[in-house]
Formats: structure tokens, sequence, C-alpha cells
């Protein structure tokens, strides 16, 4: 395997890990304050429909953008009024809301664009274009350094920018700052922080907004920026993926950057059978390549679940003493 190949992979293990990264580190915020969120891969969705939707009928990608955090944070919304307000069943909630998305998306793309549950091409201004880092052209020649920066940290969206300085923000919010404190003891403790005078449903919400904002990201990402428009069921289990990473990397930021970009790795070798192919001398079916980070999430979830232990209190409602 040639050093061109390696950065082949590797460029495309970046962009198939951003969506990932994103709605692990919007998991990763629910489920820190005791909101279990297994509805990330519905808010994917709707968030890829309205960010396409809008885009082409605007013109403007950043108008498509903020369409997508709006519809996620809308079944975010929902989610917390059902798991937060009323006490709901935290799992029951976030699958209605897969269930939700999945239909709605295709009735209304079918209403609006008559093209069989898809939105029409993204062109222009319509989508997220690759940005060329500063001095990119120039230090190509250079030896090893100059393709790394120019084919490998250049020529990405600025949302793939965004979503790895998300990583070490998260840290920093999380374990740097006085509302991180109290977001994690929520997800521990939330009685001792209602002692305290602090508002467990307040905080609790306010995580489930955080998570709405990054799952609306994430799926603006495929629909504008991976890809050129919405296709049905465009998010493909990422959101069941990136909850896997997310307890593969036991509710850690740093961690969570390198499990997706694991799932990134195995669905970037997918795209090229030929190089594995060519790389052990067996030849491997596609679908196998295909099947492997769903393979992987199984694995994890059978082999991890018992090992990485969740917040105490996460997917209990709190009801206050009276």
């Amino acid at each position: 395997m040639d050093f061109l190949t390696i950065l082949q992979v590797l460029d495309s293990t970046i962009r198939l890990a951003t969506p990932l990264l994103l709605a692990c580190l919007a998991g990763l915020f629910s489920e820190r304050a005791g909101i279990f969120d297994i509805g990330l891969e519905g808010k994917m969705l709707a968030a890829a429909f309205f960010s396409a939707a809008v885009a082409y009928m605007t013109g403007s990608v950043w108008l498509g953008l903020l369409a997508g955090i709006a519809a996620s944070m809308a079944l975010s919304a929902l989610h917390g009024i059902a798991s937060i307000t009323f006490q709901g069943n935290q799992l029951i909630s976030g699958v209605a809301i897969n269930f939700l998305a999945a239909g709605m998306t295709v009735l209304i793309a079918q209403d609006w664009f008559s093209q069989g549950g898809r939105t029409p091409s993204l062109t222009g201004a319509g989508r997220f274009n690759s940005i060329t880092l500063p001095f990119a052209e120039s230090l190509q020649s250079v030896p090893i350094l100059g393709p790394i920066y120019h084919d490998l940290i250049s020529g990405h969206t600025i949302l793939v920018y965004v979503a790895f300085l998300m990583v070490p923000l998260t840290w920093w919010i999380l374990f740097r700052t006085r509302f991180g404190l109290r977001l994690r003891a929520v997800g521990e403790n939330p009685a001792a922080v209602d002692t305290a005078g602090v508002s467990v449903v307040g905080l609790r919400f306010a995580a489930v907004g955080i998570c709405g904002i990054l799952c609306g990201v994430a799926g603006a990402y495929l629909a504008t920026a991976l890809q050129a428009g919405f296709v049905k069921d465009m998010s493909a289990g990422r959101g069941y993926i990136a909850l896997a990473a997310l307890i593969f990397a036991k509710w850690r930021p740093w961690y969570a950057l390198m499990s997706t970009m694991l799932f990134g790795f195995l669905q970037a070798i997918a795209l090229r059978p030929d190089l594995i192919q060519n790389t052990i001398g067996v030849k491997v079916q596609v679908q196998l390549l295909d099947a492997l980070p769903y393979i992987l999430t199984v694995i994890i979830l059978a082999g991890f679940v018992g090992k990485a232990i969740p917040p105490r209190a996460g997917g209990e409602p709190y009801v206050k003493e009276r």
C-alpha cells in the first residue's frame, strides 16, 4: 500500500467519521445528564432532510444548516418533554422519534418535490464546499508533510473542522466549567444537585438542547457536505453506531474521537474492496465490508455494556421529593 493510498483512506475516514463524531458528542451531553437518547438516528435524519430541502429552496446552505438544527431541536424538545416533564420511558421516546423521522421525511419530501422521497441535487451555494487551508498549495511539494497537510488536513468542509474542534470544547465544558460539573452531577446524583438549589429539569433540558444542536449539524453535514441532497434513510444507522461508539468511549470526549475514527475507518475501507484484496491477497465480499461497522457495533454492545459503566442516574426520571 503506497503512501498516497494511505492518505486517501485516511481522508475518507475523516469525512465518514464526522457525522458519527457529532452524534456521539451529542449523545455524550445527553447521557452525562442522565437522559438516554436512542433518537440520535431520527434527529440526524430529520436534520438531513430539512437542511437539504431549505438549502435547495433558498439557495443558501447556511439557512439549510439552521433549518436542520431547528428540526433536530424540535425532536429533542419532544424527547425532553416526554422523558423529563412527563417522566416517560426514555428508550421508548427515542425509538418513537426514530420512527417518526423515518416516515415524516419521506412523506414531506414526496409532497414537496415528488422525486420518490428525495430532494433535488444541491449545487453551488446550496451545499458546503471544501476549504483550502493557508499554504496548502505551496507546501504540497514538501516530502511527506506537504501531502499530509494538503491531502489530509486541508480540503474539508467547515463542518468537519467544527466537529473536530467540538472534541476539546466538549472536554473543557464538561470537566473545566461549573455548568459541566453540574451536568455530570445530574447524571450521577440528581437529588444532591436539587438539594444544592440547582434545577435538575433545567440542566437536563439544556443537555437535550445541546444534543439537538449537534445532531442537527451532523444531519446537515450528511445532506449538504458529504452528499448533495437528501435520500430516504440516508443516516443509515449512524445514530446507532454513534451510541455504540459512545459506550466504547466510556462517555469521554477524547475516547469518542478515537472510537468514531475507528468506525469511520471501517466505512472507508468498505469503499475500497480492491485495496483489501491487494493487501491480504484474498477476495473479500463487498457486502461483508459494508457490514463491518454494524458487526463491530454488535460486538461492542455485547462485550462492553457490562464493563462500561454509564452515569448512575441514566435513564431514570427524577421525581422531586415533597
